[in-house]
């Protein structure tokens, strides 16, 4: 069965840091893209970042320079590395993974092709 556990959400103040970790078993983890996408109150789900099979990386504009995404090969864990937080990042936060390799030129749309999806975790940043 597969499974993808995030972790790694809170509460934080602006100009604070987190770190969102999601394990994923096998069949979702080996040679996919995986993605990190977030869904704010009133909107549509969005991408914030995907990572290919092969390492190559894409953001949202809005995170580029705060966010890093990345995994374990080993653990099979993804990690988004979230620095410089913002209110607007409030969200819930989820992991993805593709039915393959790449990262779709739809991806920032909400991850259309992204199959299988764990169930969220909050991250609201407030002061």
């Amino acid at each position: 069965q597969v499974q993808m556990t995030e972790s790694g959400g809170g509460d934080v103040q602006p100009g604070g840091s987190l770190r969102l970790s999601c394990i994923v078993s096998e069949e979702a983890f080996n040679r996919r893209a995986l993605g990190w996408f977030r869904q704010r109150p009133g909107r549509e789900r969005e991408g914030v970042a995907c990572l290919t099979w092969t390492w190559n990386i894409d953001y949202l504009d809005s995170v580029k320079g705060r966010f890093t995404i990345s995994r374990n090969n080993a653990k099979r864990t993804l990690y988004l590395q979230m620095n410089n937080l913002s209110p607007a990042d409030t969200a819930m936060y989820y992991c993805a993974a593709d039915r393959g390799a790449l990262c779709s030129a739809s991806w920032l749309d909400g991850g259309p092709t992204f199959e299988h999806w764990g169930q969220g975790t909050q991250v609201t940043v407030s002061s």
